[in-house]
């Protein structure tokens, strides 16, 4: 009989496996869209920059003009008691958040909402922004930090800037234990054993003579969880040609 998976392990939740939220700070959501932020504009003054253990970006405390304290994502180049604007009417300056439709194109953007109202979704790593490509009466065309262009309702919200935090990557981790601890505080693992390296009773695709699957290894959505390894409900494996 075998054993569990190590996703299933850490899936019960067990003091190994959880994830250490009381260290992170907060969701970083836009405020829910009022008449002001939709007919004017909202001022606030950056309190604070702060470090959050469960991302990769500095977020800022920011205090708004109506007492109302929010964190946001940090821009590069932000300082403390810089002032931001939020609503319809903001200026084109670094750290405001706007419509869509009123940013001019080529603006750099970040943390982009899918559809309106849903606080940000889209390109909120350290480092990072999109680019505002073409506005229409009905859309507008953005351009993913992959390379990938989407288009999206003229009143998604956005902000003006880079993520703050870039060139994160470049400092390298030399060594295990720098990387382990990187993790720890994401509530991750940083090292993985490949599942072909693992004994038969360990994983689906271990044992044999050589390192091999021994099987297809794109899986069923339906399959059971001591199953589901390798491409789960997978339309198509390869290189795309």
């Amino acid at each position: 009989m075998g054993k569990r998976l190590i996703h299933q392990r850490r899936g019960r939740g067990t003091p190994k496996y959880r994830s250490a939220s009381h260290r992170f700070k907060a969701k970083i959501r836009y405020r829910i869209q009022d008449e002001i932020e939709k007919e004017s504009v909202l001022e606030g003054k950056i309190v604070d920059i702060v470090h959050d253990p469960g991302r990769n970006a500095p977020i800022a405390d920011v205090k708004f003009k109506n007492g109302e304290r929010k964190y946001i994502l940090a821009p590069e180049s932000i300082q403390v008691d810089d002032d931001i604007e939020c609503g319809a009417l903001a200026s084109i300056n670094l750290g405001n958040t706007l419509p869509l439709g009123k940013i001019p194109e080529g603006t750099p953007i970040y943390n982009i909402e899918n559809r309106p109202g849903d606080g940000g979704r889209f390109v909120k790593s350290s480092g990072n922004y999109a680019s505002l490509i073409t506005l229409d009466s009905e859309k507008a065309v953005v351009e993913l930090p992959s390379g990938e262009l989407k288009s999206l309702n003229l009143n998604c919200r956005a902000t003006i800037g880079v993520v703050a935090g870039g060139g994160r990557k470049e400092k390298p981790f030399l060594k295990a234990g720098t990387r382990w601890h990187a993790f720890k505080a994401k509530g991750k693992r940083s090292m993985t054993v490949r599942g072909v390296a693992m004994n038969a009773v360990d994983h689906p695709h271990g044992g044999g003579n050589r390192q091999h699957p021994g099987r297809p290894t794109t899986i069923s959505r339906h399959a059971p969880p001591g199953r589901k390894v390798g491409s789960i409900a997978a339309k198509r494996t390869g290189k795309r040609r």
